[in-house]
This record gives C-alpha cells, structure tokens and sequence, in this order.
C-alpha cells in the first residue's frame, strides 16, 4: 500500500503515480494506441477494423478488407509516424496489417 501524502496534488499527477507504483503502464499503452488509431484512421477505415492491438512496440491490427488492407501497408512508415506523434513517444516500432 502506498503512503499517503499530505501535500495535495493535482488528479492527473496522483493518477500518474498511482499508473506507475501498480505497473499499470503497458495496458495503457495499448488502450491509448487503439484510441489513436481510431482518432487517426476516421470512420471509414474503422468501419473495417475488427481488431486493434499492442504487442512488444508492434501494433496489429486486423482488418475485413483485404483491399484496405493493401492500401494501408503502402503507408506504413507514415502511420507509424502519425500515431507516435498522436501517443507523444515512440510507442509503436512496427505496423503489422492483417
């Protein structure tokens, strides 16, 4: 159990701490890159996702169209970039379109 503190402090600072005295960093990283990819990505290519998911800084991601899909790993570099630009860290090292 954690100490309590006297000092107040901000929720998101409090939230923060408690995130990392429980070891809770890694689900949240996989629950912020399948809300960035859905921010990123719009309604029509989430129409088509069936499955987003974070694994050892590789994102996979299952799709219904196998055309999309095509389309999509031409740009891979790029959303890559986009969505460790959205998470605001280098979180997703490899994009694997299924």
């Amino acid at each position: 159990m954690a100490k309590r503190h006297n000092s107040h402090l901000p929720l998101s600072e409090a939230l923060n701490e408690f995130i990392k005295e429980n070891k809770l960093q890694k689900g949240m990283d996989k629950v912020d890159a399948r809300e960035a990819w859905n921010r990123l990505m719009g309604n029509g290519v989430n129409n088509y996702t069936t499955l987003v998911e974070l694994k050892n800084e590789t994102l996979f991601v299952s799709l219904s169209s196998s055309v999309l899909r095509e389309e999509l790993s031409l740009g891979k570099s790029k959303i890559i970039a986009m969505i460790n630009e959205e998470l605001g860290k280098e979180l997703v090292k490899k994009l694997v379109l299924r």
